[in-house]
């Protein structure tokens, strides 16, 4: 319990009275560190602190990389800033010695502010040195990790910008063919692949790939262990809630992820119907929290690293990726998504990947400035895409094979799109074929009624649904008509069930081998569903250990 003495040693409190002194005593929280704990992390919640005893270092993650910039001593306080801005904490603090503090909530700040003209002027002038710091050292922090040179329809480039976008890691893009005086003159000016420069000092060995990209990052791509006692094979909400709670019950957690965390989700430039998030936030910001979090917890995550092959084993399963690395596992939860439904229209295929994408990331801002960008789809990945980039192209165009938006998109971003004047919707339209040279240049249209007309079109994002791809998966595990993923009651009655029990909800016909997200046969596409899915599954990973343990 912290005393009125041990307050009055502390400058900030020293010129309180007594009485009021002993009021901020009685309602502070007496905190204790070992040295190496961590006494706030970045985002979390405020408080004010006081440092009554011990060393606190402050440390702030710089492209994702922590950076120690600050060491606190006794009779410092912080916090002050986050709470008078109203926003989460800035930064980390990682006590460095055994550390006694004194945490206050924000009332007792306001109310040391409000009452004490004397605490009010300390508080202030050190808010307004700290702001004034933090001015000086934004000037020494590079603002990316990663310079990247290449053509905006090189595919190789794009991939490479959607991972580092997706992993939230800062990049530089420069544009070979538009700015070519910006090209470093460590580079061949004439090349035409892309080139990548990772803190400012290693060149990704030619040719550059996600996978080199990520090594020279620091980013895992290959197990640590041998055995696990869950595999989750898929980095969408679903894998990603599968690995936090998992870790965060002490199982031995390993995700595998073939490209970035957040999967279709963490293209999404705007979620604004899911729970906690009033404001809408972007689909790459939630995954890069959930993996910061299924990190922080022990889950060990390998991107980059697809899985080719499940085999059953006495015990387990055997996990096989393309790097020809093995891994052992109790039990196995699939939660890899779908992929994007490919449109049926002469010269998609040719002009893919230079004018013609699927999904629609946020990464492709900078590729649509100023032109006309036309949308297939109808869904609510088709409404966020649509709200996005009107921001940045000249107009943007909504294609939707229906009557129109009102049975597949939620109210609120039909709302959204009816204010935006550069947007349009074109219902009972469909994409007849595509053209161009190096890159789309025109679309022509078909329009119920109406003769087909060609229009200049600058890119094309196609967003119409997604398909289960589950061809590699073992032959025996139990999909539906249209390869998605059977759980649950659906595998009960089926004669390759060869289990002694009923399957648990989200189990396969396989006895430890779950399925959780929108693989799964008649689950629900939202990223809520997902999320709950994936926590779901652990629960039931639980109980399959539990009657493994019974057996033996």
């Amino acid at each position: 319990m912290i005393t009125s003495d041990e307050l009055n040693k502390i400058p900030i409190f020293a010129c309180l009275e007594e009485p009021e002194r002993q009021r901020f005593a009685n309602k502070a929280a007496d905190m204790h560190l070992k040295s190496g704990e961590w006494l706030i992390r970045e985002g979390d919640i405020p408080y004010f602190y006081v440092l009554l005893e011990g060393d606190l270092a402050l440390i702030k993650d710089v492209l994702g990389q922590p950076r120690e910039f600050h060491r606190y001593k006794v009779g410092a306080f912080f916090g002050e800033v986050p709470i008078l801005m109203g926003a989460p904490a800035f930064v980390s603090v990682q006590a460095k010695a055994w550390c006694r503090i004194a945490r206050f909530d924000r009332q007792q700040l306001q109310e040391l502010i409000r009452d004490s003209a004397a605490c009010s002027a300390i508080i202030l002038q050190t808010m307004n040195a700290r702001l004034a710091s933090v001015q000086e050292w934004m000037k020494e922090i590079p603002s990316s990790r990663v310079f990247i040179v290449g053509s905006q329809y090189d595919t190789d480039c794009r991939d490479i910008r959607s991972f580092l976008s997706m992993n939230r890691i800062p990049y530089e893009w420069v544009d070979r063919e538009r700015e070519p005086d910006r090209v470093p003159i460590c580079l061949p000016k004439d090349s035409s692949g892309p080139a990548v420069i990772v803190d400012r000092a290693f060149c990704v060995g030619q040719p550059p790939t996600v996978r080199k990209v990520a090594e020279a990052l620091g980013i895992r791509t290959t197990p640590t262990r041998e055995n696990y006692d869950v595999v989750v094979i898929g980095g969408g909400p679903a894998g990603l809630a599968a690995a936090v709670y998992g870790a965060s019950e002490g199982l031995c957690v390993l995700l595998i992820e073939r490209n970035a965390a957040g999967g279709q989700a963490g293209t999404s430039s705007r979620i604004e119907n899911y729970l906690g998030f009033p404001n809408g936030i972007s689909g790459d910001e939630l995954s890069e929290r959930a993996l910061r979090q299924a990190g922080r917890f022990g889950a060990e995550m390998v991107l980059t690293r697809e899985v080719q092959n499940i085999e059953p084993m006495t015990g387990g399963y055997c996990v096989e990726m393309d790097s020809g690395d093995r891994v052992m596992t109790k039990t196995v939860i699939l939660a890899t998504g779908v992929d994007w439904r490919r449109l049926d229209a002469e010269g998609v295929d040719e002009l893919l990947g230079r004018g013609v994408l699927y999904g629609a990331a946020r990464t492709e801002s900078p590729t649509v400035i100023g032109k006309d960008v036309f949308i297939v789809g109808g869904g609510n990945s088709a409404g966020q895409a649509a709200m996005f980039f009107s921001n940045y192209a000249n107009s943007v165009t909504i294609l939707v094979r229906g009557a129109g938006l009102h049975l597949s998109m939620s109210q609120y971003l039909i709302d959204q799109l009816a204010s935006k004047k550069n947007i349009s919707i074109e219902p009972f339209t469909q994409v007849v074929s595509v053209g161009g040279g190096d890159h789309l240049e025109t679309l022509c249209t078909s329009t119920k009624g109406s003769a087909p007309q060609t229009r200049k079109a600058d890119a094309l994002f196609v967003l119409i649904g997604a398909d289960a791809n589950t061809g590699w998966l073992p032959k025996n595990l139990q999909r539906d008509e249209k390869g998605y993923i059977c759980t649950g009651r659906d595998v009960m009655d089926l004669p390759n069930w060869n289990g002694s029990r009923p399957p648990f909800l989200l189990e396969t016909n396989l006895p430890g081998f779950f399925c959780a997200g929108d693989v799964r046969h008649d689950s629900i596409k939202r990223v809520s569903s997902g999320v709950g899915e994936g926590s779901m599954a652990i629960a039931f990973v639980h109980q399959y250990l539990a009657l493994d343990q019974k057996a033996n």
